[in-house]
């Protein structure tokens, strides 16, 4: 079956010269795929179509918010609702009380929120609260996560860090960075000697829970736990970025899996429902830093606005009903385990994993702990495989370092289909 992407290819050729790299985020360019990007017309459930009409089941799910689906007509009905009213006004709502409570209620860690624009925001204004609260300059990050653009943070970044090759962008002046300390993912002993070497200097340790950004990537047993202990006993604060796994794996996100609760959480994608939306959040000592309470200055303009706080509010909604996450959660592991099925038949080292309606791959025969790890897979199998799929009507993300997403809106029927194309997809790829 061969799809023709001329309308695609015309406007991609249009974007670029208007647009760096003819995209508005890097990893959609398709670069790491050696290819140009697909121009999305409409998305109905679980599926997409694009300018030229294709039709592909969609597991990238605009990167992890469209997790009830995609224009799920409950969400489209509450937004035209709030919308008629105004869309921004630059003044305090009662819905963003509203969604505050219903994050609140659900995250036991938070006890006080702030709500921005994007995850970036989020992760750049949460070290700036950590900083101010301790007195301290220096963080920890584990190396291929990814927390935004920030420039203190754009070190051994995974994401579309990781897919364009650059662990450092130009621009980040030397000294803003020299106050990240990087470690590998999964290991806690170069952490503990981190403290160690610095004792007294550690402000935070900031981590995706679950790594998104490098593929799907889960703690080891204890190691989460371990983090806890050790910036409870060197007083650093203990920051999570679920921004792609809040409300994505679980009701309670990574820190409801594990019984843990960090100082502070970074929230975004799901908790905006597909708006620009995200939050920061945390102990109630810590948030009251924050201006106009506290010293440490963040604002925004659009920041909890009504038309991206009512499309929250509706999808935590949802995704609360009974049997929610059992659903989604089936529907994942039936994928995951049918795509382990297929490369094994198919005698083609694979490792894979989901939790909730996340879940990742790599084309490598041994259990992947970490970024280090994860850049041993096969990338020139990756793809080969993702062209396979792009072009039989699966739409996956276009970077062997990125996770992909389940929504409630996935019936068997899709996974079935993907798993029957995959297979023979496979076979080409032996």
């Amino acid at each position: 079956m061969s799809r023709s992407w001329q309308q695609s290819r015309s406007l991609f050729a249009a974007a670029s010269k208007v647009i760096p790299g003819g995209v508005n985020s890097p990893v959609r360019a398709f670069k790491s795929v050696d290819g140009e990007p697909l121009f999305i017309k409409r998305a109905l459930g679980s599926k997409l179509w694009d300018a030229d009409n294709n039709e592909y089941i969609d597991y990238v799910g605009s990167w992890g918010p469209a997790i009830a689906g995609h224009a799920h007509p409950e969400v489209l009905k509450t937004i035209s609702e709030v919308a008629v009213s105004g869309i921004s006004f630059g003044a305090p709502t009662e819905l963003e009380t509203d969604l505050a409570r219903a994050v609140i209620e659900r995250l036991p860690s938070i006890e006080m929120i702030r709500f921005v624009s994007s995850g970036t925001e989020a992760c750049m204004s949460v070290l700036r609260v950590a900083r101010a609260f301790t007195r301290r300059s220096r963080i920890i990050k584990f190396e291929g996560c990814y927390h935004g653009h920030g420039d203190m943070l754009l070190v051994k970044a995974g994401s579309g860090a990781a897919t364009l090759g650059v662990p450092d962008s130009p621009g980040v002046p030397p000294g803003t960075a020299s106050d990240t300390l990087t470690v590998p993912y999964n290991d806690l002993g170069a952490v503990a000697a981190l403290f160690e070497k610095h004792p007294e200097e550690v402000a935070a340790l900031i981590i995706e829970p679950i790594v998104g950004n490098s593929g799907f990537i889960r703690p080891d047993v204890g190691f989460l736990e371990g983090l806890r202990s050790l910036c409870s006993k060197f007083g650093a604060l203990l920051i999570f970025d679920e921004v792609m796994t809040g409300f994505r794996v679980g009701m309670q996100g990574v820190q409801g899996l594990h019984s843990i609760s960090p100082d502070l959480t970074c929230l975004g994608k799901v908790i905006g429902g597909g708006m620009p939306l995200a939050a920061y959040g945390g102990r109630r000592d810590i948030m009251a830093m924050v201006a106009p309470s506290g010293p440490v200055y963040q604002a925004g303009t659009l920041s909890g606005n009504p038309v991206a706080v009512s499309c929250g509010l509706k999808t935590l909604e949802i995704i609360s009903r009974p049997g929610f996450f059992d659903n989604l959660s089936r529907r994942t592991r039936m994928l995951v385990d049918g795509l382990r099925s297929c490369a094994e038949r198919n005698e083609i080292p694979f490792a894979a994993d989901c939790e909730g309606g996340m879940f990742g791959f790599f084309f490598n025969g041994r259990p992947v702990r970490n970024f280090t790890d994860a850049k041993t897979s096969d990338i020139t199998r990756f793809k080969k495989f993702f062209w396979g799929m792009l072009e039989n009507g699966v739409y996956m993300a276009p970077s062997a370092f990125e996770a992909g997403f389940v929504s409630a809106a996935h019936s068997d029927e899709d996974i079935q289909r993907t798993l029957e194309i995959a297979d023979k997809v496979m076979k080409g790829c032996r």
